[in-house]
């Protein structure tokens, strides 16, 4: 499409003069539809475009010998990152929040093991110093022994939070250490987080304890039998 503007010819050649407002505005009003902007970049993406020219922009202040602005430029820095963390919190939310309450104990594709064939595979790779490995064995060991002793049922989608709570209204003397153990549990396999000795041992106390450890009668709904 041509725009007319001052000076422009018609097919015939005949001159045509429109004033500059008037084809300032049409041109304005083309370039608003849509077919012109399909490829233009989402908004996260001009953010973090306008980002980056503003920390560069920064580094060169900082490394700049007559910039003068070092603090300041630090500030900005400062400020840019503070921004940057802003965005990706409510990009992609807190650090290891899906983790906890999601993460099943239980792969639902394989056939359950027995509580003892738990505590094998944990003992063997605690052999092997293979902590967390061991740990998440042993935390499957305790949660496959409650449901085999009915104190929990059994239901393969089940968390470790989840399991820690409803085992916890049975065996109330032991929900604190099945809280905490279901805190361990998730830091460890959904976490990240760095498994020892010590923190293998906490389970078998704990695996122990629940062993010798008689259920208090709960409401019906309460999770247990």
């Amino acid at each position: 499409m041509g725009l007319r503007g001052e000076g422009a010819l018609l097919a015939n050649g005949a001159p045509v003069d429109i004033p500059r407002d008037a084809a300032r505005d049409a041109a304005r009003e083309e370039l608003r539809k849509a077919v012109y902007h399909q490829d233009d970049p989402g908004l996260v993406s001009r953010f973090m475009n306008w980002l980056g020219d503003r920390i560069g922009r920064a580094l060169d202040t900082i490394g700049s010998p007559f910039g003068g602005g070092g603090g300041t430029a630090l500030m900005i820095l400062l400020v840019l990152a503070l921004a940057v963390g802003a965005l990706l919190w409510w990009r992609f939310g807190a650090p290891g929040r899906e983790a906890r309450g999601t993460g099943r104990l239980f792969d639902t594709a394989t056939a359950p093991d027995s509580a003892a064939r738990h505590r094998a595979d944990a003992e063997a790779h605690a052999a092997r110093g293979e902590w967390a490995d061991a740990v998440r064995e042993r935390m499957r060991a305790v949660v496959r022994g409650l449901e085999e002793r009915t104190v929990l049922h059994p239901r393969p989608g089940r968390t470790a939070d989840e399991a820690a709570a409803e085992a916890g209204r049975a065996l109330p003397e032991r929900a604190a250490e099945l809280t905490a153990a279901a805190r361990l549990f998730d830091a460890v396999a959904f976490g990240n987080r760095a498994a020892d000795q010590s923190s293998y041992q906490t389970l078998v106390d704990l695996d122990d304890a629940l062993s010798r450890t008689r259920p208090v009668p709960v409401p019906a709904g309460g999770g247990t039998a």
